[in-house]
């Protein structure tokens, strides 16, 4: 059998909606290079150059398939131009002979640890410390497994609140990685929403892979009904700079009074921008996380009386 080989240079900001864009069509897309896969000295790789391009590859069968699959994957990637992400290249496509791509792209990935929270492959196994949660998701196959600093970024800040709230809104949640590690870390529910259909079917298919199913809702959307009829202890928004000011009164709205907001997707020069914007409907800014060009917050809702 022949495979169609589906590659595109990125860079570090886009890896998650590449890997996505190629997992729609395939089994799963590897990321070269990427600090989750060992050398040959068994130690995690570095980058020599960190301003030089990543390539995300995946396989397809070449099929009577294969067209409409390549299409519709380079219609996705010229959309993610909407978003002004640092330029995207354009897909390249060659034919390989079958040397086993079906289970290629998994080789050398390793879990990944952020803090207590560790991110393992379906098809790994992984010794899990006491003070550790583990969360099974697959890189590639949705946005969100941890590879860009935003999703690190709030799963850092995650880790840092105690007592972990019995419910959590998760808006715009991608995989649905940071609604499942506040599971993991002591909240009893989480509620979901992205306005992507197929994000959301990945939020369940991940609660369900997890175990988490009967503790998760996810819906398409970009926030709940207003107004709102719940007021949530914590709100996890890991969306864009420009989505988080346009969202800012509705966060607001949905967070209860001494509640915590953990806010990411801030490229660094809009940062004052976003939170001057959350300040203004009743947010304080008690965490902030700088890693590399993206910044992480978290904040106290504190509405005037």
């Amino acid at each position: 059998m022949r495979w169609l080989e589906l590659t595109v240079s990125c860079d570090n900001e886009a890896i998650e909606a590449v890997s996505e864009i190629l997992g729609r069509v395939s089994q799963g897309s590897a990321v070269r290079p990427t600090r989750l896969i060992r050398d040959p000295g068994d130690e995690l790789s570095a980058r020599e150059d960190p301003t030089a391009p990543y390539e995300i590859t995946a396989h397809i069968p070449e099929d009577e398939g294969a067209a409409a699959a390549v299409e519709s994957t380079e219609r996705a990637l010229w959309h993610l131009q909407a978003f002004g992400l640092r330029p995207v290249g354009e897909l390249k496509v060659s034919s390989v002979d079958d040397a086993g791509w079906t289970d290629a792209w998994k080789a050398g990935y390793v879990p990944q640890r952020i803090g207590r929270v560790v991110i393992v492959p379906s098809w790994l196994d992984e010794p899990i410390g006491p003070n550790e949660v583990a969360l099974g998701l697959d890189p590639g196959m949705a946005f969100g497994t941890g590879l860009h600093p935003t999703t690190r970024g709030c799963l850092t800040l995650l880790q840092e609140i105690s007592p972990m709230p019995p419910v959590v809104l998760d808006v715009g949640s991608g995989s649905g990685i940071l609604a499942l590690a506040a599971l993991r870390l002591g909240a009893e529910r989480a509620v979901c929403y992205d306005i992507d259909p197929l994000a959301v079917e990945a939020t369940l298919a991940n609660a369900a892979a997890n175990g988490l199913a009967d503790r998760v809702t996810a819906h398409q959307g970009s926030m709940p009904p207003a107004p709102p009829t719940t007021a949530y202890p914590l709100v996890l928004a890991n969306l864009v700079a420009a989505v988080l000011i346009d969202l800012a009164k509705p966060l607001a709205a949905h967070t209860a009074p001494g509640g915590t907001l953990v806010a990411s997707g801030i490229i660094d020069s809009r940062a004052d921008e976003v939170l001057a914007a959350l300040t203004e409907v009743g947010y304080a800014l008690e965490g902030r996380l700088d890693d590399g060009e993206w910044v992480s917050l978290q904040l106290r809702h504190s509405p005037a009386r």
